[in-house]
C-alpha cells in the first residue's frame, strides 16, 4: 500500500472514531437525533478544518468532498440506535477518541509537510488536527475540554505527530512513519487511561490566614 492510500485510509478512520466518539458524548448527554448527528460531524472534522486553514488549503478537505459527512452521519445514526453495542466497551468514549487522536495527528503532520511548512511547525499543526475536534465535542457538550485537564492529551498527539516529522526530515518511508506516529499516540493515550498516566498539577501558593 502507498503513502498515498495509507493516508487517505488513516484519514478517514479518524473520521470515523472520532464522529464516533462525538456521537456517543450526544447520546449520553440526552440529546436529539439532530443534536447528536451535529456533534458527530463537528468533532470529526474541527481539527482538521483549522490545519487546512492555517495551511492555505482552501476550501479544507472536510468540506470539498463528501466522504466526511457521510461518515460522520453513519457514526452518529449508528451510535443514536444501537447505544448499548458501543457501551461494552469499557471507555468508549476515550478509545475512540484517543484512535481518532493519533490517525489525526499523524495524518495532518503529513499534510503540513506537503504543504512546505517546516517539521517542526508541521509537528505543533498535526497535534492542532489531533486535538480541535475533542475540544470542540467537549465545549459543545459543556465540559472542559480533556487538553485542559491533567491527563495526557494534546502531549500524546505532539509526540506522534514529532515521529512523523522526524521520519520525514531523515527521509524515512512514509507509510511506516505514518503508522508508527499513529500507534506512538495511541499507546501513550491509552496508557493514560488505563494506567493514569498524568502531568504535574500546578500548586497554588499557600494562602497565609490574614490577622
Amino acid at each position: 500500500m502507498g503513502s498515498g492510500a495509507i493516508v487517505e485510509t488513516l484519514d478517514l478512520a479518524g473520521t470515523l472514531v472520532f464522529a464516533l466518539s462525538g456521537a456517543v458524548v450526544g447520546v449520553r448527554r440526552r440529546m436529539d437525533l439532530f443534536g447528536v448527528l451535529v456533534l458527530a460531524f463537528v468533532t470529526a472534522v474541527a481539527g482538521g478544518i483549522l490545519r487546512d486553514v492555517l495551511i492555505g488549503a482552501i476550501p479544507p478537505a472536510a468540506i470539498a468532498n463528501w466522504h466526511a459527512l457521510a461518515l460522520s452521519v453513519a457514526a452518529g445514526l449508528f451510535a443514536f440506535l444501537f447505544p448499548a453495542a458501543i457501551d461494552r466497551l469499557r471507555f468508549p468514549v476515550q478509545f475512540f477518541d484517543a484512535a481518532g487522536l493519533g490517525m489525526f495527528a499523524a495524518t495532518g503532520t503529513h499534510k503540513a509537510l506537503e504543504y512546505g511548512i517546516s517539521p517542526l511547525m508541521a509537528a505543533m499543526l498535526g497535534m492542532i488536527s489531533g486535538i480541535g475536534g475533542g475540544m470542540v465535542r467537549d465545549v459543545l457538550s459543556a465540559q472542559v475540554p480533556v487538553v485542559l485537564r491533567s491527563e495526557i492529551y494534546a502531549l500524546a498527539a505532539l509526540a506522534g505527530a514529532a515521529l512523523v516529522a522526524a521520519g520525514y526530515q531523515f527521509d524515512l518511508p512514509t507509510p511506516a512513519t505514518l503508522l508508527a506516529g499513529t500507534g506512538l499516540c495511541l499507546f501513550l493515550r491509552v496508557m493514560a487511561i488505563y494506567r493514569g498516566w498524568h502531568l504535574p498539577l500546578g500548586r497554588p501558593p499557600d494562602q497565609t490566614p490574614s490577622d
